[in-house]
């Protein structure tokens, strides 16, 4: 099956990471490749590793040192989105119960990824491996891929009132 988590609200990549908790803790073999979210800033990474369940970060650390996102895309940054789309190739001769690409929408929708190598990816996929797409902004090419496609959507968020990304919170 193939899950899509998108929209503009909060949420995708917490869904995506609870469902790799719990097929883990249910004895599948699990793997994560991280789009566009180099650094390290992400909380989640300390519990994965200490759990034992492989995750692969790929991308610049696009964050700031004071807290802002740089928003211009680089020619690094597209080299390394390819590069976790061939790691993401790799781990399929690795015969994984659940795959997740975490913001991989959100790099396609922003020129990273070619959505036709990305759909080639999704074709190659087996039947015997779950994958899990992220990010705002999903391809209709993909959401026609797709078994599953959820829409996370704000209705009220603390953003909005200025309140900035919280540490354990948000990343």
């Amino acid at each position: 099956m193939i899950q899509v988590y998108t929209g503009k609200g909060k949420g995708k990549t917490t869904a995506g990471l609870g469902l790799s908790i719990r097929a883990f803790g249910q004895g599948l073999k699990v793997a994560i490749v991280y789009f566009d979210k180099g650094g390290e800033n992400y909380g989640e990474r300390n519990v994965l590793t200490k759990l034992g369940l492989e995750f692969y970060p790929t991308g610049l650390n696009r964050r700031n040192s004071d807290g802002t996102f740089r928003f211009s895309i680089t020619p690094k940054d597209i080299t390394e989105a390819e590069r976790g789309l061939a790691l993401a190739h790799d781990l399929l001769a690795k015969n994984y119960d659940l795959l997740i690409l975490d913001e991989i929408n959100s790099t396609v929708a922003l020129n990273m990824l070619d959505v036709q190598k990305v759909c080639d990816f999704i074709k190659a996929v087996p039947s015997t491996t779950e994958l899990v797409l992220t990010g705002r902004n999903v391809h209709p090419d993909i959401i026609a891929l797709a078994d599953l496609v959820t829409e996370m959507k704000p209705i009220k968020h603390y953003i909005d009132k200025g309140v900035a990304a919280r540490k354990g919170i948000e990343y």
